[in-house]
């Protein structure tokens, strides 16, 4: 794996969820040891995902980890071995509306979503159909225009300006003290460009989105799971 110096010197390992962590299968075997191994060489380990903040938490509980979670694309921070309380970053009432008018506008459009939309805040999720382009563009002529609409490969959010994983991770790493360069971001979709862009190292393990590669400092050889055990082990052989 090229694109990473040799003398890579980082706090913190921030991870993407789906697709990096996990698939429909679950961890990759080998995951939650290396991870374990990285956390006892002193570089903390946090998530940032676009799932609900209930849907992460047993993630985290089960990767044995010690750093904090950016759930909902940036929208809702919680640092519990910290202490400091859920921070919400946004109202996501704006977003289910939104979803509530498209649903008259596109034929079998469920406004209702994705079941975790129980939980969230800060957006609203769609099942992935392909149709991001279209309520794009229906929704650019209303009072939602200013909303985000973003795929990921698993749903489409629906989302409030400036909320994405970089505005969570402003706050999250804030709140510990920990410089962005310092942190190396890992992820595979295009929900992860904007945390790129934010942490001093940056990690694609999807080698199909060019605008994700063309953000990222390296790209693993394999795709997915495989890419990200990838480097872990490239880590643990450089700390």
């Amino acid at each position: 794996m090229e694109g990473l110096p040799d003398n890579i010197e980082i706090d913190m390992v921030v991870f993407d969820v789906d697709g990096t962590l996990l698939d429909f299968s679950g961890f990759h075997p080998e995951l939650i040891p290396l991870v374990r191994q990285l956390e006892e060489r002193g570089v903390v380990v946090s998530l940032a995902s676009g799932r609900a903040l209930p849907n992460i938490t047993p993630i985290r509980q089960a990767l044995g980890i010690s750093g904090f979670i950016v759930a909902e694309n940036g929208g809702v921070v919680w640092d519990s071995t910290e202490g400091h309380e859920i921070r919400v970053l946004a109202d996501g009432s704006r977003p289910k509306q939104a979803a509530q008018w498209l649903a008259d506008q596109i034929d079998g459009f469920d406004d209702k979503g994705i079941e975790s939309n129980r939980w969230r805040e800060t957006e609203w999720c769609m099942y992935e159909t392909g149709q991001e382009h279209l309520m794009r563009e229906l929704l650019s002529q209303t009072e939602w225009s200013d909303l985000l609409v973003v795929s990921t490969g698993f749903a489409i959010h629906i989302t409030c300006p400036g909320i994405d994983k970089e505005a969570g991770l402003r706050v999250a790493l804030e709140q510990r003290g920990v410089d962005p360069e310092r942190v190396l971001s890992c992820g595979d979709a295009l929900n992860d460009v904007s945390m790129f862009g934010y942490c001093g190292y940056s990690v694609a393990v999807n080698s199909s989105l060019s605008e994700l590669i063309d953000a990222a400092d390296c790209l693993t050889e394999r795709d997915g799971l495989e890419g990200t055990i990838e480097l872990l082990k490239t880590l643990l052989d450089v700390k």
